[in-house]
């Protein structure tokens, strides 16, 4: 079930009535449609089923732009049997010539290069930096994976990532979630040199006060050198609630409230990504209390499950399947479940596939394409037929979000008009932000005739651009409703099927 979190009194009205009941004692001499809805998969921005790439300081690969438009049109990724639309790239930046440097000019060159790719290609990345992706096997008690791991000291850490905020904060608009990474073998926070080894591998096999410490000093850097919009995620759950609450916190804490949501402070813009969704009963060390000083480490499956369900209603929640070995479970009917629940924006299209193609062949596949992230469509409607100068233009929209999750940055709602002679046009901002939109919205509204507008006629149309001002008319990173015959590809737009005169 998804949640209700905002209600916007002024100009929103939810109301169980029929469009008949609810319209016609309010809204005169109007015009009203009902649209039908499309079960196409099409690529959306900051949604969907992300591609994976890596690139290291020692042999760097840039981005091509031609990968980057075939994943946008639905080619099949490596090893799955399914084809997917993709307007994510996942981007892991590996710094292991940095271990005991600066990272070069040269380096950070490279990754403005990629984000112009990125950018030509209408696609937003999913930023992870790290030291190493190469475990070491050996004689030790995890035996696949073994010290030394190879990651880089608190102190190279904090100084990477101030070397690292210009680059951040001037791509932001590019950036649709940083991961902390750095810490650890993938930059995945476990297997670790200096911030505390909680595997079997570790003296402690836990995490203490220090390591704790030395983990959200890393945190708070990464927020401090990015801008207040950027949205990052954190590996464990536990890492936001020690983050938010302290070194103490218990796995019981209160994740964000109604009125926290969307603040851009600290607690509101940390989300999660797992690296192991559906890999056994608790992902593969996610849902896990790793102690500290004076606490023993433990599973506690449900109270941060739950915490993560409660929370990720308002931050991006993503990730990647890692092992099948959790089958049955990972099948479609836990799957489809467990993505709804814990409100799932992405997934690596392309690992762990054992377990994403089984998803093709037990029928799933086309439901979670259409439904990860949020996915829009109008149901109903009724406008003004006619308005004069200066008087307002009736407005009523009903729509829905089916998906698993909202939008995780700022979206707003435009009413555009278009001169069907001239193809002049003019915006009204409803004011109405697409995060509210967690099931149904209804708006219902008289709004002003927009500033300038002369008599005619004018198509109807509704406009969700990406908020950056860079990238607000370009029609890549615009919402697509799920309707058909709404979609204006070449403008970004989406129809609302009236012709509205100006008198």
């Amino acid at each position: 079930m998804k949640h209700f979190f905002l209600v916007l009194v002024v100009i929103l009205f939810v109301g169980c009535k029929s469009d008949s009941e609810f319209i016609s004692p309010v809204f005169n001499d109007v015009k009203q449609i009902n649209y039908s809805i499309s079960n196409e998969d099409f690529a959306n921005p900051e949604r969907g089923f992300y591609r994976a790439t890596y690139t290291s300081a020692s042999n760097y690969t840039p981005l091509l732009l031609k990968n980057l438009v075939s994943y946008r049109g639905g080619n099949t990724p490596q090893s799955a049997n399914y084809s997917t639309k993709s307007t994510l790239v996942y981007r892991n930046f590996v710094l292991n010539d940095f271990v005991n440097s600066d990272i070069s000019r040269e380096f950070l060159e490279n990754i403005q290069t990629d984000f112009n790719t990125v950018e030509s290609a209408g696609f937003k990345m999913i930023v992870r930096f790290s030291y190493t992706i190469t475990p070491n096997s050996g004689n030790c008690p995890d035996g696949n994976v073994c010290p030394p791991y190879g990651d880089a000291s608190k102190e190279r850490v904090l100084a990477h990532i101030s070397q690292l905020s210009p680059i951040l904060t001037s791509n932001s608009h590019l950036i649709a979630a940083l991961q902390m990474g750095f810490i650890g073998i993938w930059g995945e926070n476990f297997y670790t040199d200096y911030f505390g080894d909680s595997s079997e591998n570790g003296v402690n096999k836990k995490l203490i006060d220090e390591n704790w410490q030395d983990r959200i000093d890393v945190l708070k850097a990464l927020l401090d050198a990015t801008p207040k919009t950027m949205m990052i995620q954190v590996r464990y759950p536990q890492m936001k609630q020690r983050f938010v609450y302290g070194i103490n916190a218990p796995t019981s804490s209160a994740a964000l409230l109604v009125s926290e949501a969307f603040t851009e402070s600290d607690k509101a813009r940390i989300g999660f990504h797992n690296d192991c969704f559906l890999a056994s009963e608790d992902d593969l060390g996610t849902y896990f209390d790793y102690g500290n000083s004076a606490t023993s480490p433990k599973a506690d499956i449900e109270e941060i499950k739950k915490y993560v369900i409660d929370d990720g209603t308002y931050v991006p929640v993503g990730g990647e399947t890692c092992s099948d070995a959790f089958s049955p479970q990972n099948d479609c009917s836990g799957a489809l479940s467990s993505l709804e629940e814990l409100h799932y924006s992405f997934l690596n299209a392309e690992f762990n596939n054992e377990v994403n193609n089984d998803w093709e062949s037990g029928g799933c596949i086309e439901n979670i394409k259409r439904s990860l992230g949020y996915r829009f469509s109008l149901n109903s409607g009724a406008f003004s037929k006619k308005v004069a100068i200066g008087e307002k233009f009736n407005f009523e929209l009903t729509i829905n979000n089916s998906g698993y999750a909202i939008p995780y940055h700022e979206r707003k709602i435009y009413v555009v008009f278009r001169n069907t002679s001239s193809k002049e046009e003019y915006n009204v901002d409803t004011q109405i932000d697409a995060r509210n939109i967690s099931e149904t919205l209804k708006i219902h509204e008289s709004f002003e005739l927009p500033e300038g507008i002369i008599p005619g006629d004018y198509q109807l149309l509704i406009h969700l651009p990406d908020s950056n001002s860079e990238l607000f008319n370009n029609q890549l990173y615009s919402i697509q409703l799920a309707n058909n015959n709404v979609w204006e590809s070449s403008t970004g737009y989406n129809s609302l099927n009236h012709t509205i005169t100006i008198e």
